[in-house]
């Protein structure tokens, strides 16, 4: 049981998931949204996880088994979390994951699931990508589950991906998560790995790049993946000629950078209320960070306990994540810039 954290997870997800039904393991991927429970995500994907067990003459009886027990599930805890929307192929088996209770529940269902798949010879992997936005009560039935289906050695797995925020929300939930959990650190490609990521697939249209230019690229998007890719686009997009040249990168960050400002940057700061739009913006005036909380509520001239709230709340948004006790850290690069952009002078103070 792996949880991802940091840039670039949702490719790495992906790519993972690809691999594994190269080989045959049943896999299904969800992406938690802040407006949908973690029942409603995943019942439709267990669903057809374990249609796809029952054609196996091995695992069909105990995939059915779980089907029934699928349907309980959704039957028992339709009316706690009214999102749930899930055919059901078998009638519900009394008894089995139907008490309406999600942890007790849960651990039932991915427990005849975990059959199923051990009986067809195969593992059933959960892939789930913003896996910080389930809510926490609901994230401690899914360890309970996984913990469980460990104990009696079923091959049921979760490949998790979430912002670094996910380590302790996942360890609030259950104190031995992170006992049961890997958390790799997914962060900024290196200089030799950003420049190759741009290189290489010029090279592969005919296309030179130059090494000043690549430097740049390095430089304007401190590696990280998507602004790579960014970068990389505007780049080609202007030049003319190849090699591409420094020139062509000059010109292609003043059009990324806006870009970036109309679309990444835009959506993240539109769902901000106006004290969380000041509390970044007095971030952003100490520079890219990390920052300490007690400077941050002295550039707001506020106590660091009355902003507790409020950094809470960009935490809980994915805006701002706390690389150790008391520190406070954007956590997408070249947020801090935007800010400045966008909330300039000083009348953000009052």
């Amino acid at each position: 049981m792996v949880g991802l954290r940091g840039v670039g997870k949702t490719v790495l997800l992906d790519r993972m998931r690809e691999d594994a039904e190269k080989v045959g393991i049943q896999t299904m991927r969800v992406e938690a949204p802040e407006s949908r429970s973690l029942p409603a995500i995943l019942a439709p994907q267990i669903r057809q996880a374990l249609l796809r067990l029952s054609r196996n003459e091995q695992a069909k009886d105990f995939a059915k088994r779980a089907l029934r027990g699928l349907a309980g599930f959704a039957k028992a805890l339709k009316l706690k979390y009214q999102d749930i929307e899930v055919g059901f192929d078998f009638d519900p088996e009394p008894g089995l994951a139907d008490n309406g209770d999600l942890e007790h529940d849960l651990q039932a269902l991915l427990e005849a699931s975990g059959e199923a798949a051990q009986k067809a010879g195969t593992a059933l992997v959960i892939f789930v990508d913003e896996l910080q936005y389930v809510e926490e009560n609901e994230l401690a039935a899914l360890i309970t589950a996984l913990h469980r289906a460990a104990q009696r050695r079923l091959p049921v797995v979760l490949v998790g991906a979430g912002l670094p925020q996910l380590r302790g929300r996942m360890g609030r939930a259950k104190s031995y998560a992170e006992r049961l959990f890997d958390f790799p650190e997914i962060g900024p490609l290196s200089p030799a790995a950003a420049q190759t990521a741009i290189a290489k697939p010029a090279e592969a249209e005919g296309v030179k790049v130059n090494g000043d230019a690549l430097e740049r690229i390095v430089h304007e998007t401190h590696g990280y993946p998507y602004f790579l890719q960014e970068w990389g686009k505007h780049a080609w997009d202007i030049a003319r000629l190849s090699p591409i040249t420094l020139g062509d990168v000059a010109a292609a960050s003043t059009s990324a950078v806006a870009a970036l400002d109309e679309s990444f940057f835009r959506v993240r700061f539109d769902r901000l209320t106006p004290l969380e739009k000041r509390y970044l913006r007095a971030m952003a005036e100490l520079g890219s960070g990390p920052h300490r909380s007690g400077d941050i509520a002295e550039q707001l001239k506020r106590d660091v306990t009355a902003l507790g709230p409020t950094r809470n709340q960009l935490i809980a948004k994915g805006m701002i994540w706390s690389p150790s006790h008391g520190d406070t850290a954007f956590t997408v690069p070249l947020f801090d810039e935007f800010m400045r952009r966008i909330m300039p002078g000083d009348d953000w103070r009052t």
